[in-house]
């Protein structure tokens, strides 16, 4: 876990978060599924004049309402408790009511009328017969606000079809202008600005129109009882706008790292002219050396801080410039250089950034990590001034009115993606820097004969283990952002790899007699031709893991 004295920022309490519902009323026409929406009061104080789906705070009165409504023997006490709250949101504010009655029936637009929107809602529905429909409206999503919200809900969005013969009608208080839209329409107009939606509005919409019809979406939603997402979003700042960023996607781990409490400060922008702050004791600078292998650039780490000197971590190509800026970031006083491996973006600017160290009454920092192996590419070579060994501890300390401040990092061999990788953990704050092992954004190439799949699976089992032991909750890869849960990252790339050799193996197993060339556009039909050529490195090295495997057994 990372220490609190080498956050950026001040931490701050995030509001109070309470509990709501919102609910998602669909209805199939010709032209695709439509979902009921309107429009927020202006004055609202929360996500004023937005389109929103109907909703709101769950009150006490929906739990003690369990008896008079339908459940699903798969319905958790919470979820029905939910099911009841947006029931009645739903007819408070737009006059819907998902009820039956004794014989099965919707109620109906006189039914409807003789009910008060602003009385006690479940003892109405009870004096006129009426059972609340609470085993049809099944959990969609679960949102909760963004930390750095002044209002905060823990909100499920439920989904539920709209009954036949009802019409919605707001109640010109709360809610306005309701409306029927395809989410695909709803997307557009948002993005031409006439129809404004909050971030979680947006994003389920997005999830929501790759379904074809209202049956589909209950389906799924009814398989497992549980959310089919969850998400409190995460904002920072890019190209001068507030950006916001679900569980799943890149940026997302960074922004935790740097703004556990939510705060919107940290920048996204991928540049290569200024190091940029992660904690106080690590700064990342980006080589100008963005490309298909590399992403938006080799990432170069300084660990450590003004006090106990720098350990430079990658310091990528040997660019001049890039190498003087890191330097500079480090005020010079950079006392050893690491290369996670001998790949030619990561290690040929080690010996000028030492060059650059050299100068009158400072030792040179010494240059460390593994040699290239007789396996390496000729563009791969490299000999470090001391090899590192296996679990290693490479240390800066300080001592000051606070007391002693230490920066250590462990170093684990990594074998796979190259012969000669291996990553570094700093053990005080639990965090792995994975070289080129784990990135983020893609898989990373393994290519025989320096790299091997059997070594890197195992290797990320070490990884996995080193999570638990060490606490690590962050990756700082060579290239991408910052990823965050990292022990989930890890088990989720190796998920990947194996369901890409189940899919090799079967591909081997239907054209026995094929090449590698006959092999790729089938075993990688999920990505883009011109990624082929790249492919194809490791899925030799998956057919030479698959070689060595014992037989499957019929």
């Amino acid at each position: 876990m990372v220490r609190a004295s080498q956050l950026l920022y001040p931490q701050r309490d995030a509001a109070p978060i309470r509990p709501a519902a919102t609910v998602l009323l669909l209805r199939d026409t010709p032209e695709g599924l439509e979902v009921l929406m309107t429009r927020r009061s202006a004055t609202a104080s929360f996500a004023p004049s937005a389109y929103v789906f109907p909703g709101g705070g769950i009150d006490s009165a929906d739990a003690l309402a369990h008896g008079q409504s339908t459940r699903r023997h798969s319905q958790s006490d919470l979820h029905l408790t939910q099911a009841i709250a947006a029931i009645r949101e739903s007819f408070e504010e737009l006059g819907v009511l998902l009820a039956r009655h004794a014989d099965g029936r919707h109620p109906d637009t006189a039914d409807i009328a003789s009910l008060d929107r602003s009385a006690p809602f479940a003892a109405q529905c009870a004096a006129r017969g009426l059972q609340l429909a609470g085993s049809e409206v099944f959990v969609l999503a679960h949102w909760v606000t963004d930390r750095d919200l002044p209002r905060r809900f823990d909100v499920p969005f439920l989904v539920a079809r709209m009954p036949l013969g009802q019409t919605p009608l707001a109640d010109e208080a709360e809610q306005f202008e309701p409306r029927w839209v395809r989410p695909a329409d709803a997307l557009t107009r948002h993005a031409e600005g006439d129809f404004f939606m909050v971030y979680p509005t947006v994003r389920t919409l997005e999830r929501l129109q790759k379904f074809a019809d209202v049956d589909a979406v209950l389906t799924a939603c009814a398989a497992t009882e549980e959310p089919l997402w969850t998400s409190c979003p995460r904002a920072g700042m890019l190209a001068g706008q507030e950006a916001r960023y679900m569980e799943h996607e890149s940026a997302f781990g960074e922004l935790a790292l740097t703004c556990p409490d939510g705060q919107i400060v940290h920048s996204l922008d991928w540049q290569t002219t200024q190091p940029v702050p992660l904690l106080k004791n690590l700064l990342r600078l980006t080589a100008p050396n963005p490309g298909v292998m590399t992403g938006p650039g080799t990432n170069s780490y300084l660990v450590g801080d003004v006090n106990t000197g720098y350990i430079a971590i990658d310091p990528g190509p040997a660019d001049a410039d890039h190498l003087a800026r890191l330097y500079d970031a480090a005020g010079g006083d950079i006392r050893m250089i690491v290369c996670t491996h001998s790949h030619p973006d990561h290690s040929p600017g080690a010996l000028p950034l030492q060059a650059l160290c050299e100068t009158e009454g400072q030792p040179k920092p010494p240059i460390l990590g593994l040699p290239s192996q007789p396996t390496a590419r000729a563009d791969s070579a490299f000999t470090p001034d001391r090899s590192l060994s296996n679990h290693e501890l490479l240390r800066l300390a300080s001592t000051g009115p606070e007391g002693e401040t230490t920066h250590t990092l462990k170093v684990v061999h990594t074998p796979g993606h190259a012969a000669n990788h291996l990553c570094l953990v700093l053990l005080e704050d639990g965090l792995l820097f994975s070289g080129d092992h784990i990135l983020n954004g893609s898989t990373t190439i393994v290519n025989p004969p320096d790299g091997n799949m059997n070594a890197y699976l195992d290797s990320l089992d070490l990884l996995s283990a080193d999570c638990d032991a060490h606490d690590i909750e962050f990756i700082l890869p060579a290239h991408g952002y910052v990823l965050g849960e990292a022990k989930d990252a890890i088990a989720q790339l190796k998920a990947h790899r194996l369901k890409r050799e189940a899919k090799v193996l079967a591909v081997m197993q239907a054209n026995p007699s094929g090449t590698l060339d006959d092999w790729v556009p089938l075993a990688y039909d999920d990505v883009h031709e011109r990624v082929w050529p790249i492919a194809k490195r490791s899925l030799l090295a998956h057919v030479e893991r698959i070689q060595t495997l014992p037989p499957q057994k019929n």
